[in-house]
């Protein structure tokens, strides 16, 4: 398939791209201080929404689950969280704002199995959880200095355990977060009754810089967990475990001697895409002896 060039619209740098859930929309975040919402078919894109809300530049962008309606979420560096509700077809509107002390630089929501629920990483050093409850109100719960130096980037487990198949039986879906700070660590997050404790000791911690972005990886009954964390420092760690109450073991996957701004996972939690400061994706995956080898470089430009 040949790549396709979009052009946003935007005025400054995009921090991030995401497509939604039907694969036929992608929506941009800029620090221009807005969202771009761009049509994709075949060979061509269309420009078909603009949204202005923030006061500074936008850093990420998600669609939330079409369960739950047409919604966005988009953070920024002025503090706010905008949740973005479509009403007729390509007109926009602020559903929701979520106000924070400084900078948010992370939003993730949650599996659709646990609602409409979204999880914050900001540089006060708090995680903030909203959950939107039937009322139309949004309960809030907090991890108080997750990153005491700032958090860059939040991410969530699959609800299913590992090696449990999915729709086997009556599960309470699991909720776990994992999440990354300026601290150079990344951590995991369990909730218990109610409050949010950590659930690895002592925390992960295998890079020397700053952590970038963290990705939990799908584990559609495979028998491990997994989260790949990228970093300033230029390598991307994966970190497995086999069983709840086991040691994370983390492994460098590669030192590609740029600062590594994201990681993503594919569907099937296979294959890891890198997105490196030297203008590279490369695409990664583990060969059956656990070395991860590079599958294809996707972009060099």
């Amino acid at each position: 398939m040949p790549p396709q060039k979009i052009e946003t619209g935007h005025d400054a740098v995009v921090h991030d791209v995401t497509m939604d859930y039907y694969g036929k929309r992608v929506a941009t975040a800029s620090s221009d201080a807005t969202i771009k919402i761009v049509g994709v078919n075949n060979n061509s894109s269309q420009h078909l929404a603009t949204l202005s809300g923030h006061q500074g530049p936008v850093w990420q962008v998600t669609w939330a689950h079409p369960k739950f309606g047409s919604l966005l979420a988009s953070c920024s560096y002025d503090g706010k969280v905008i949740i973005w509700k479509e009403g007729n077809q390509n007109e926009w509107s602020q559903f929701q704002v979520l106000y924070h002390t400084s900078s948010v630089n992370s939003i993730a929501w949650a599996p659709h199995e646990l609602g409409l629920c979204l999880a914050c990483g900001s540089s006060d050093g708090n995680i903030s959880i909203y959950t939107s409850q039937p009322d139309g109100s949004w309960d809030m719960t907090k991890i108080d200095q997750a990153h005491p130096v700032g958090v860059t980037s939040v991410t969530w487990a699959p609800p299913t355990a590992p090696g449990a198949l999915v729709g086997s039986g009556m599960l309470e879906p699991i909720q776990k977060l994992a999440s990354g700070g300026c601290d150079n660590t990344v951590k995991v997050w369990k909730l218990y009754n109610g409050s949010w404790k950590m659930d690895c000791f002592p925390a992960l911690q295998m890079h020397s810089d700053w952590v970038r972005d963290v990705a939990w990886a799908p584990n559609l009954g495979l028998p491990k967990s997994t989260i790949a964390s990228a970093s300033q420092d230029g390598t991307v760690v994966v970190w497995t475990v086999a069983k709840e109450g086991d040691q994370w073991v983390g492994k460098v996957l590669n030192d590609f001697k740029s600062p590594v701004w994201r990681v993503s996972w594919s569907l099937t939690g296979n294959l890891l895409a890198v997105a490196s400061g030297d203008n590279n994706i490369t695409l990664w995956n583990e060969a059956v002896d656990g070395v991860w080898k590079e599958a294809t470089t996707a972009l060099n430009q």
